[in-house]
């Protein structure tokens, strides 16, 4: 039986103990929406980490001017497609998963992801290219530990049976899809405008100055 824990205490229940985690968590209706902003606000952390701090024997950037947008939409954007995605499917499946409760569940999930990054960042300094090895297992073991979360968390927030709840992420994820194509062509469509609005502008002002 689970007592009464703090909200630190829940999240390290729900990471380390996959099956019955966000179940627990589910009926005393715990979880923390500070805790999850602040695992994905680490993701995103966990990004840029990984591709500007990683040790010169793995990986060296070729861009020499950093680019801050990549690193958003590699985490708070997809995170939070992943999220109204899950809502707007679970809708028609007749899930009974708030915004808030499945905003929460999958920020938890993204812990062993996190920490793998972090972990993996940190040892890339110390370790050499033959011992590549012991990091691309922290990083399968890390993926995989975040995917089973990810799974118990749809399930458990939605109360679906196994095979709904592979319907409800194979759905998410083509939801996702959609909306980050539609948002690819919402951003294309501004810069569009944006640049004939700049040439106009140009066109003008050197017009008025001949």
């Amino acid at each position: 039986m689970i007592t009464e824990l703090k909200p630190i205490e829940w999240l390290k229940h729900a990471v380390t103990h996959p099956f019955e985690g966000f179940e627990d968590m589910r009926w005393k209706k715990a979880g923390s929406l500070k805790i999850a902003f602040s695992i994905v606000f680490l993701l995103f952390i966990s990004q840029i980490a990984e591709e500007r701090l990683y040790g010169f024997q793995f990986y060296i950037p070729y861009d020499k001017i950093f680019n801050i947008v990549p690193f958003i939409m590699k985490s708070f954007v997809i995170f939070a497609a992943w999220t109204i995605g899950n809502r707007a499917v679970c809708t028609f499946l007749d899930g009974e998963g708030t915004l808030r409760n499945i905003c929460i569940y999958s920020a938890y999930a993204l812990v062993p992801y996190v920490a793998q990054s972090f972990i993996n960042t940190l040892l890339s300094h110390f370790l050499i290219r033959d011992e590549y090895v012991f990091m691309e297992s922290i990083r399968i073991i890390g993926v995989c530990w975040t995917l089973l979360l990810l799974f118990s968390a749809v399930k458990s927030v939605h109360q679906y049976s196994f095979a709904r709840t592979i319907s409800a992420v194979v759905f998410t994820v083509a939801a996702m899809f959609i909306m980050l194509f539609l948002l690819v062509l919402f951003m294309s469509l501004i810069q569009q405008i944006y640049l004939f609005i700049s040439t106009v502008y140009m066109e003008i002002t050197y017009r008025l100055r001949s």
